[in-house]
């Protein structure tokens, strides 16, 4: 005789401000694939590091031709997530990879509690939400989820600023 399955679900009322982001970074070009490698320690240290706020850490394998690697992390609420982000090391890496991208393309997609959604995409192909959605540049208003209205209060100083970014 077959047995029930063991079903179970996750208790959150512990967590009204849960985020979950899922951070992707996909191999365009050759030298990618040591831009992709290089960020491998880089991580594992920052989560070693235990953030505040940091609930879960988990690496993630999407495929591997191309070689396209990530993470999904499970945040308190925005605000450690955003500080975390905002401050040294994630700091230094975003404007560094802003300003040369290494052969490869990057996005995220932040999932709030609440219900709100924000993502961007930076030398991707069509992917995740913007598979199906509309891409729109993040521009202006799209530029962060502050400027998006997810979230309240002052937005802290972006890594590159949106004027500066675009010169290019």
């Amino acid at each position: 005789m077959t047995r029930a399955p063991n079903r179970t679900t996750a208790g959150l009322s512990s967590y009204p401000d849960l985020v979950v982001i899922y951070l992707r970074m996909r191999v365009n070009a050759p030298r990618g694939l040591a831009t992709l490698i290089s960020f491998g320690s880089k991580i594992r240290k920052s989560v070693q590091a235990q953030p505040d706020g940091l609930l879960l850490h988990e690496n993630l394998l999407f495929s591997l031709f191309p070689p396209h690697a990530g993470m999904r992390q499970y945040w308190r609420d925005f605000d450690s997530l955003e500080r975390w982000a905002r401050s040294v090391p994630h700091r230094r890496w975003w404007q560094q990879f802003l300003r040369d991208r290494g052969g490869t393309g990057f996005w995220h997609e932040t999932y709030f509690r609440g219900g709100q959604m924000e993502s961007v995409y930076i030398d991707m192909p069509g992917t995740g939400l913007a598979k199906f959605a509309p891409a729109r540049p993040a521009r202006g208003s799209l530029f962060s989820a502050r400027r998006l209205g997810l979230r309240e209060g002052s937005e802290p100083p972006p890594g590159i600023p949106e004027e500066e970014l675009y010169q290019r």
